[in-house]
């Protein structure tokens, strides 16, 4: 097995995607170091050397210490479409600032092979995905449309692409694969899925905005899946969508959740928003890795429902 006895680093592993990629990688019997600054999540395997600490305040000789062969950087702070002035700093320092850090310290590993970086849709131009009446049908983005990111989130994504792009140029020492995702959900998250699933095992209303629009909603143990795929397979520095390839409507998330709480209510407020119509163009995922992600959105959201009742 490719990741059998190999040192992997995970940051932000305590998060949705990191909880699932760190369960996959022991699965593959990996030497997994997690740095978050979260306290040890309960799912994690005690054979995981877990580093509580906020990267920021780390020494950089921490991680290169730890000599990995591999290096997943997932940690990262995210805020929804409409973006706070608090996440001004926020931002900043989470993912711009540590993600500095982290590829600062990739260059000083000596047995690093690859590192991937989740990056984000969000880095595509939003002129090909937003617009002022609602889409009949998705906008498939592909890796070589035009990139224009749509806020603090993308525009900082992006900022650390082309950080990579840098240190392949000025160093070219190991392999960078930027994963361009798109909308994650899964079990303990903060997404919008999960947060109306909550609400409504808590008889709370299910608050909506713009019922038409559409999302490629992927589950965060695909995307787990498909950046180990990425690590596993890819020997040359790229960028490449994970995505499902396939859109739906948030008013179908909204009935799917209703066939389990019929008696759900709904909340729909209107803003005067742009309307979004994203989907991945997965093909090069498909040909490079010779995989998609296998779960669907109706599969997704039992599994987030029975954890969610589970932790009731």
């Amino acid at each position: 097995m490719y990741f059998k006895g190999k040192n992997v680093l995970v940051t932000g592993g305590a998060g949705v995607i990191g909880r699932e990629l760190i369960k996959e990688l022991c699965n593959l019997k990996a030497n997994v170091i997690c740095i978050d600054k979260a306290l040890r999540p309960d799912d994690i395997s005690s054979e995981v050397q877990y580093i509580q600490k906020n990267i920021l305040d780390l020494n950089t000789n921490e991680i290169v210490q730890s000599d990995p062969e591999i290096i997943f950087h997932l940690a990262a702070t995210f805020e929804r479409i409409e973006e706070t002035p608090e996440f001004w700093d926020e931002n900043f320092n989470d993912n711009i600032l540590v993600g500095h850090k982290v590829v600062d310290a990739a260059i000083k590993c000596k047995s690093l092979k690859k590192f991937i970086f989740p990056s984000s849709y969000l880095v595509y131009s939003f002129n090909d995905y937003l617009n002022e009446k609602a889409f009949v049908s998705a906008q498939k983005l592909h890796e070589t449309d035009y990139v224009n990111p749509r806020n603090l989130i993308g525009s900082s994504k992006y900022y650390t692409e082309k950080e990579l792009d840098y240190v392949n140029i000025v160093f070219g020492n190991f392999i960078t694969v930027s994963a361009r995702i798109f909308r994650v959900y899964g079990c303990g998250s903060k997404d919008i899925i999960s947060r109306w699933i909550r609400a409504a095992i808590n008889e709370e209303e299910l608050v909506l905005y713009q019922k038409e629009n559409i999302f490629d909603y992927i589950y965060a143990g695909d995307v787990a899946k498909g950046l180990i795929k990425m690590a596993e397979t890819i020997e040359k520095n790229d960028v490449i969508n994970l995505g499902t390839g396939n859109s739906r409507k948030v008013e179908e998330v909204i009935n799917l959740i209703k066939m389990q709480f019929k008696d759900a209510k709904i909340n729909e407020i209107k803003k005067d928003l742009p309307y979004e119509g994203s989907c991945a163009d997965i093909s090069k995922l498909e040909a490079t890795t010779n995989w998609h992600p296998n779960i669907s959105l109706e599969e997704g959201i039992e599994k987030v429902i029975n954890y969610e009742i589970h932790m009731q």
